[in-house]
């Protein structure tokens, strides 16, 4: 494993353009600390700090930290469907298997740089969450600490099942432009299942379940938006707007099966294509 994670990082690190996208994606998620220590001033009458609303408590912080810095994951997805390309248009890819790397040799070196990537930036990001709990949380106690830090492997799992979703487009289609825009498509054909769903079984409720098993909806609802669950903890009477928004098992589960699955399609891609 070792070996091949080295062959990968050796050809990134010849990759200018692609050591920049992973820079980025491993300091964007650290904005949030710069979040953390906003002061917004109203015109002078009052002064609202992020950092002072709650926001920021354990342990509710290891949810919102993770749910936006997901949003930073498609900077290393450019490097990922770039690695594929590359590996084309540079004729490395034949030449590594001239040097006696096999197809899924190639393909497992692919999948442990993304757990590798995957690992370092859920690290760096339960690093953050946990100074900037301990710096603003009104709640000390190791129990209350690492409650939700759940929410940490579900990021990790996140980060995995999407950048497998890129490895599969990268090699299915061999140009990097072309594999970010059949996430899109991917995108709007999920919506097209939940509206045939909706069709079908007449309930919004049961095409949300169908849509849930779905590549893109089960790597979102890993990590469930944060919004109503703030408003929840400054408005408790509010019973109407309560939510899930626990990780569960299950959820994790899917998201792996579709990981097995991008990968063992990629190396059948592989195996199968004349190069």
């Amino acid at each position: 494993m070792l070996r091949l994670i080295k062959i990968e990082f050796q050809k990134l690190w010849l990759n200018k353009v692609s050591l920049v996208l992973i820079f980025i994606s491993f300091i964007l998620p650290f904005t949030v600390l710069i979040l953390s220590s906003i002061k917004i001033n109203f015109f002078g009458f009052f002064t609202l700090e992020l950092g002072e609303l709650g926001i920021f408590n354990f342990p509710i912080i290891w949810h919102i930290t993770t749910f936006f810095a997901s949003y930073f994951k498609f900077f290393f997805a450019i490097v990922v469907v770039s690695m594929i390309g590359n590996e084309y248009s540079n004729k490395t890819l034949k030449q590594n298997l001239i040097d006696g790397l096999s197809k899924k040799e190639f393909v497992l070196s692919k999948f442990y740089t993304i757990v590798f990537f995957s690992l370092c930036a859920t690290l760096l990001i339960g690093i953050a969450t946990f100074v900037i709990g301990m710096y603003y949380s009104s709640y000390t106690e190791a129990t209350i600490i690492f409650r939700e830090v759940e929410f940490l492997l579900a990021y990790f799992v996140k980060l995995v099942g999407f950048f497998s979703l890129c490895l599969f487009f990268g090699m299915l289609v061999k140009r990097s432009a072309f594999a970010l825009a059949f996430l899109v498509v991917l995108y709007i054909v999920e919506w097209l299942v939940f509206w045939a769903a909706v069709y079908v079984s007449g309930t919004v409720e049961t095409a949300f379940k169908v849509k849930g098993f779905l590549p893109l909806e089960s790597m979102y609802n890993l990590i469930n938006q944060p919004i109503q669950r703030i408003v929840m903890t400054k408005f408790p009477e509010k019973t109407d707007i309560m939510y899930d928004y626990a990780v569960h098992w299950y959820e994790i589960a899917i998201v792996l099966g579709w990981t097995a699955l991008f990968v063992f399609l990629s190396y059948l891609l592989l195996k199968k294509r004349d190069l």
